[in-house]
């Protein structure tokens, strides 16, 4: 199993010392080094390669949002907060997660299985190994999204919706659809529509120029009708 290198950043001691105690718990964590500064944790991670950063959003000096924006590369990161509203300019981080303090060991130990789930869909998506799932940003947090799942993608304009087979509610993310496209197997999704693209198996059929699937009725864009007609041959 591979340990994931952290660190953790906290201006408060007794914070730090807890996020410390539970990093020991999980064995795929090794922490590197823990600061109550965060000038010095930003710098020790512009020198040192890591995995994964916990760390505090308030902070006097510079806020954990503001450093995270200087690192680049950037690790994965998860934030703590004190506060129930998250700053919005955290979205733009695609922070996995956010803990709210005091933190729980269980919701902890749900953070850590998902920055290991991220860590290996990076680790295939570099090998060009099937991908079985995606992760998009949305509600402030990474979401794994299950590659059978979806039925269709929907742009909306600099988002899109993916809606999924048997909920009512899509995932809202902020991404074009030719990028959503590229994430996903050729051979399982195509797009039908500007707006429209498709999960090949989910099909149920193809009359007037509208796909019907299980949850909804898709219209054909005229420049994609061409490619359309090839599925039902």
């Amino acid at each position: 199993m591979t340990k994931l290198k952290c660190v953790a950043i906290d201006d408060e001691p007794l914070a730090l010392a807890l996020m410390e105690q539970y990093i020991a718990k999980f064995p795929a964590l090794q922490l590197l080094k823990t600061f109550e500064d965060a000038i010095s944790g930003a710098e020790y991670l512009k020198q040192n390669v890591v995995d994964l950063l916990f760390v505090d959003i308030n902070m006097p000096d510079i806020t954990g949002i503001d450093l995270v924006r200087s690192l680049d590369p950037r690790p994965m990161v998860i934030f703590t907060t004190a506060y129930k509203n998250f700053a919005f300019e955290g979205f733009e981080l695609e922070a996995l997660d956010y803990l709210l303090k005091p933190i729980d060991l269980n919701r902890f130990g749900k953070a850590v299985e998902k920055a290991q789930e991220f860590y290996q869909y990076k680790q295939n998506a570099n090998q060009a190994a099937p991908q079985e799932s995606l992760y998009v940003y949305s509600e402030y947090r990474m979401i794994k999204v299950n590659v059978a799942d979806i039925e269709y993608i929907e742009s909306m304009e600099d988002y899109i919706k993916i809606h999924l087979s048997g909920e009512d509610k899509p995932i809202l993310t902020l991404m074009p659809l030719k990028k959503a496209l590229e994430k996903l197997p050729a051979d399982q999704f195509k797009r039908v529509h500007r707006s429209y693209v498709v999960a090949i198996g989910k099909i149920k059929s193809i009359q007037n120029r509208k796909i019907k699937l299980a949850q909804a009725e898709i219209p054909i864009g005229e420049s994609y009708s061409a490619s359309v007609k090839e599925l039902t041959r």
